[in-house]
């Protein structure tokens, strides 16, 4: 009992650390975020630290949930000898949930003998295969903040950091992905081993029908049920992130130009004059740029000037 006590205070004291640097990073966020609102920065990445703040808190609450539980169940067991029963057995069991080395001491009823009986599986790598990736993710999100915010330019160097972000953010949400999965099956089978009833059928007490066995308390698992909740919740948030983490990439930004010139190059072809040989007067009459200043053998009124004069 004291050994998982201990346990379960170095996972509050880490949650706490955790938060606090979480707190940290959001308080540079917020003045960086109010200085850019005097400041133009071309391309900086606006939306990107937000995201990465974002994503701290998500997996403090993911690792808190998870690496710092400890539950306990009751059972019972009443002997026919009334001096050997015991009516409240108590088991306790914690992070990482290596239940095979969990024991308790049951009544055997026969006499003053007592039995220790332990519980029957191991699932701490799914535990910790979905603390480590939460733990991982705080980390690059802290990072990857202070990167932005106080290492820009080296963050844009030759497009290497937009880059690296967007294959690590995809990264982390296919971790986040299989890691809840894992351990959302691993929590179902934690719940079925540490059942009441299936403990009972553990103690040999039990199997003797003269005796009486049954459940005072169950464990409490509202706070795993959370865990679970926000390991499918960090997966859609970085899922959701690699937008924008991708519009910081030379690749879109070269599609980006290549779309523009096309629809630059298209726009330019409908400007050009496609008829320009010639132009329409007044009057109706066609009249081509070659035939201006030539003189013209009839009058406007009348018939020849020649004819006139013979008359």
């Amino acid at each position: 009992m004291e050994a998982v006590c201990s346990g379960q205070r170095t996972y509050e004291h880490i949650s706490v650390g955790l938060f606090v640097a979480y707190l940290a990073s959001k308080s540079a966020g917020d003045k960086e975020s109010e200085s850019l609102k005097n400041t133009s920065v071309e391309g900086f990445p606006a939306k990107v630290p937000a995201v990465h703040r974002d994503s701290q808190l998500f997996a403090i609450f993911a690792f808190a949930t998870c690496g710092g539980y400890s539950g306990q169940l009751r059972v019972s067991v009443d002997c026919l000898e009334k001096a050997s029963s015991n009516l409240s057995i108590g088991i306790d069991f914690a992070y990482p949930f290596r239940l095979h080395q969990v024991s308790f001491e049951a009544p055997a009823c026969e006499g003053i003998r007592r039995e220790r009986v332990f519980l029957i599986g191991d699932y701490s790598s799914s535990a910790e295969f979905f603390v480590t990736i939460a733990v991982f993710a705080f980390l690059y999100s802290l990072m990857a903040t202070i990167v932005y915010i106080f290492f820009q330019n080296k963050y844009r160097e030759n497009n290497r950091g937009p880059l690296i972000d967007f294959v690590v953010t995809v990264v982390f949400s296919f971790m986040w992905l299989v890691s809840s999965s894992a351990w959302a099956k691993a929590l179902s089978e934690v719940k079925v081993a540490t059942d009441p009833d299936e403990v009972q059928l553990l103690i040999s007490a039990c199997k003797v029908q003269t005796n009486k066995c049954g459940s005072v308390h169950a464990a409490r698992w509202s706070g795993l049920n959370t865990s679970v909740v926000f390991g499918f919740l960090n997966f859609v948030l970085w899922a959701g992130n690699i937008w924008f983490v991708f519009k910081e990439t030379g690749w879109h930004k070269g599609a980006s130009r290549l779309a523009c010139g096309a629809s630059e190059k298209q726009a330019g072809t409908f400007n050009q004059q496609p008829y320009n040989q010639g132009n329409f007067d007044q009057s109706g009459s066609y009249n081509t740029q070659g035939n201006l200043g030539q003189p013209s053998e009839y009058s406007e009124v009348g018939g020849p000037t020649s004819y006139s004069n013979q008359m």
